[in-house]
């Protein structure tokens, strides 16, 4: 949960780096959490809770905009990259795909022109 935690105290940080760990625990918990809220409030939408639950999401969504975009730049930047890699998602299938690939790849080793590897602080 640190790690999760760690993406909101950082919520505007764009240009430090983040371990796998810290993304994809902040990607984990989000898609936990989310994902049945969501179904919840679209199953219930008919009535008050189901409309709080769907408002509730949105609003968590909205929250989490800017940390997850942060915690992804500094993700890029932990593997050598520019955050600007995002873009690439514009072509359909293989952009995703290629993002994936740097998104579990391993830390750049010793320190890069984004900072100090977060391994080894």
């Amino acid at each position: 949960m640190d790690w999760y935690l760690m993406v909101w105290k950082k919520y505007a940080e764009f240009s430090e780096r983040s371990r796998r760990k810290e993304y994809w625990t902040f990607t984990l918990v989000n898609c936990l959490f989310c994902l049945p809220v969501y179904v919840a409030g679209l199953v219930l939408k008919a009535h008050m809770i189901g409309m709080f639950l769907l408002v509730a999401y949105g609003l968590y969504c909205l929250a989490g905009l800017i940390p997850g975009i942060a915690v992804y730049v500094r993700r890029m930047h932990d593997t050598g990259r520019s955050g600007w890699w995002w873009l690439i998602a514009l072509i359909p299938i293989i952009g995703s795909i290629i993002l994936l690939v740097f998104l579990v790849s391993d830390s750049e080793a010793g320190t890069n022109k984004y900072g100090p590897n977060p391994k080894l602080a």
